[in-house]
């Protein structure tokens, strides 16, 4: 009798668990529709539960993103990493750094839009997001080491502002340009502002 309840247990508990992953899938699969503030019946309704069975696994919808936050961090953080030797020419780290961050941009655009809208409201996903712009703008500061040496004091935060994902989604968005050539672009500009070490 007891491994029959402890089974049950378990399999209430995987149930739990799968239903609460369906509901982020969910709302991630919204968000890739460009529907960035998805009300609680309709992230309910594509994880195929009723909205009051939503609220069993997320106090609420601020809880919602702030776990599917989570679930994109964790997957992506390591796709930041740039392995780059900072002795390396300039034009490679240049070319690395671009191909890794707008590779990753096209891949989490949605999310980050979804994810800045929700900010404005939740002190805890604001703080996530605060913490990945730091460690963003450090890894400039250690991949371009050699160079911000000898460049303008503005530099860094130059390229940071390029670098991010606020700035290649201007370009792909509200300018239309392919993926490439916002490469092009963003790769002339950060070896302008690094100046003549390129």
């Amino acid at each position: 009798m007891a491994e029959l309840a402890q089974q049950q247990v378990d399999g209430r508990r995987l149930r739990r668990e799968s239903n609460r992953e369906a509901v982020i899938d969910a709302l991630l699969a919204l968000f890739v529709e460009g529907n960035y503030e998805p009300s609680a019946a309709e992230v309910a309704g594509r994880a195929g539960l009723s909205p009051r069975s939503l609220f069993r696994y997320f106090n609420d919808m601020d809880n919602l993103h702030r776990a599917a936050a989570q679930r994109q961090l964790e997957v992506t953080g390591p796709l930041f990493e740039v392995n780059l030797d900072p002795a390396a020419p300039t034009a490679a780290k240049i070319e690395a750094l671009l191909a890794v961050r707008t590779r990753l941009y096209e891949l989490v655009g949605h999310s980050a839009r979804a994810m800045r809208a929700s900010a404005q409201r939740n002190q805890l996903l604001t703080a996530e997001l605060t913490r990945r712009r730091v460690f963003l703008s450090d890894q400039i500061a250690e991949i371009f080491a050699p160079e911000l040496a000898q460049a303008e004091d503005s530099a860094r935060t130059a390229i940071d502002i390029l670098c991010s994902f606020d700035s290649y989604d201007l370009l792909r968005n509200y300018h239309g340009l392919s993926q490439a050539q916002a490469i092009t672009i963003l790769t002339a500009a950060v070896a302008a502002l690094l100046g003549p070490t390129t």
